[in-house]
């Protein structure tokens, strides 16, 4: 799945861990999330749920959540 941000690279990077990009951007679009960048897949997670607001990750990717 191609990535759903272009931007991706140039946002920030929160952490890393068991391969998982953390970015987020302090004045991006409602609802409040962050994006989850894994190998070549990456999804936008929802802050107050923790839940995929759009995209997708591999189960594997899933298993921190």
């Amino acid at each position: 799945m191609p990535r759903l941000s272009w931007k991706i690279d140039k946002m920030p990077e929160l952490c890393r861990f068991f391969g998982i990009i953390i970015r987020m951007y302090y004045n991006d679009h409602d609802p409040p999330h962050f994006h989850a960048v894994y190998g070549d897949d990456e999804a936008l997670i929802g802050i107050e749920t923790l839940s995929i607001i759009r995209g997708e990750l591999p189960r594997r990717g899933l298993a921190w959540c």
